[in-house]
């Protein structure tokens, strides 16, 4: 790979009224394949995430892991000549990406019939909790709340109402930022077929609920949903964490009959328990995954999680350890793979994770988080505006 090669995105300018999660996720990673990604920020207070937490050398953990690579611009969007510089942005723009409240975008003219009226080549896509139409068109939706909607609390966690639990990152948001990303790709290749510029609908919920397709077939037709079942696997067992001697956990995967008599032969050293007519079917295992926990718990209790592992790998069974972010900062594959790479911000030098899919054709771009309104002074005068202009504009609060 060379740092000269082309980047499929080269020469695509995203705009970007963006917040929180979804739309910076799903633009950091247009971002990545070489669009120039002009982020539009609140002046004085910008991208609300930006305040979350300071867990990063005092910037916020949210804000530096989705917005690497953009342009900050700083606009009050409320004020007339607002109107104007963002016109003027979307004249030269090939995408347009919104995850404004519900309306908010067509209230301000920038819905995506107004707008291919004037730019017919633009790409619209509009990121929303619940999407366009339907009675919850404007309801507000965060991403707890979508997991909840979307029915990912009710299979997530330990049995009992009480103990439903989220997952521990944004699952909603990344969601509806992945298919906003492709839709993207998608509408580009599209523009290139037809000469017009598309929209693309995103809500957060058909995202999440797209995910959720395995535990809805599972309770089709008004069947039992799957159990919840904590770390471990609903319907197939053994396949969760087991604690080892030492105080260790394993996690482990059975998939198949095989793997399961390997796993009583080589790892448990019990061969005739594979025979058990408790535990001789994927089904039975899981109708009778208590007694069989205590049973690997016991095997397990003598052996420390380095020595269950060397026999896990010996019987070529599924594994792997517990980490917490400390142990996937130093993770030897992570590591070995060259995954790491450094990208400047208003902190300082920072680690930052390679986009997964490599491409051997070419290098991701791994550029600056933006401080706010970093990049105000040059896109203005790109735009023609004069010192005088700008310091006529920031004097009222537009910049």
């Amino acid at each position: 790979m060379t740092q000269s090669a082309p980047r499929p995105l080269d020469g695509i300018t995203v705009v970007s009224l963006e917040h929180a999660i979804a739309a910076p996720f799903c633009t950091r990673q247009l971002a990545d394949l070489g669009a120039r990604v002009i982020k539009i920020e609140r002046p004085g207070s910008g991208d609300f995430a930006r305040g979350y937490d300071q867990r990063v050398d005092g910037l916020a953990s949210h804000f530096v892991w989705t917005n690497r690579s953009k342009q900050s611009l700083t606009l009050d969007l409320k004020q007339d000549e607002a109107d104007d510089i963002l016109l003027a942005l979307l004249a030269k723009a090939d995408v347009l990406v919104q995850n404004l409240a519900p309306g908010a975008a067509a209230r301000m003219g920038l819905s995506f019939e107004a707008l291919h009226a004037r730019f017919p080549r633009l790409i619209v896509c509009d990121i929303s909790g619940y999407g366009e139409g339907g009675p919850y068109e404007k309801k507000k939706a965060y991403d707890l709340l979508i997991q909840s909607e979307g029915g990912f609390l009710s299979v997530t966690g330990g049995p009992g109402e009480e103990q439903m639990a989220k997952a521990g990152c944004s699952v909603a948001d990344i969601a509806a930022g992945m298919y906003a990303y492709t839709g993207v790709l998608s509408a580009l290749l599209l523009r290139d077929k037809t000469g017009v510029g598309s929209r693309i609908d995103v809500s957060m919920l058909e995202s999440l609920v797209e995910w959720m397709g395995y535990p809805m077939y599972y309770a089709y037709n008004g069947a039992p949903p799957p159990p919840r079942a904590g770390a471990s696997h609903s319907t197939i067992y053994p396949y969760g964490p087991f604690p080892t001697g030492g105080g260790g956990t394993i996690m482990l995967g059975l998939q198949n009959e095989r793997e399961w008599q390997l796993f009583c032969e080589k790892v448990l050293l019990d061969p005739a328990l594979a025979s058990d007519a408790r535990f001789s079917a994927n089904f039975r295992r899981s109708e009778n995954r208590e007694v069989l926990r205590q049973i690997i718990i016991d095997g397990f209790a003598a052996l420390s999680l380095d020595e269950v592992v060397a026999r896990l790998e010996d019987a070529q069974i599924a594994n792997a350890r517990v980490n917490d972010m400390q142990g996937v900062w130093q993770h030897p594959q992570l590591k070995a793979r060259d995954c790491w790479r450094e990208v400047d911000s208003p902190a300082g030098k920072l680690p930052s994770l390679l986009p997964p899919g490599r491409n051997a054709a070419f290098t991701p771009r791994m550029d600056p988080v933006p401080g706010l309104g970093q990049h105000s002074a040059a896109i203005l005068e790109e735009l023609g505006f004069s010192v005088e202009d700008q310091a006529r504009l920031a004097a009222a609060g537009v910049v």
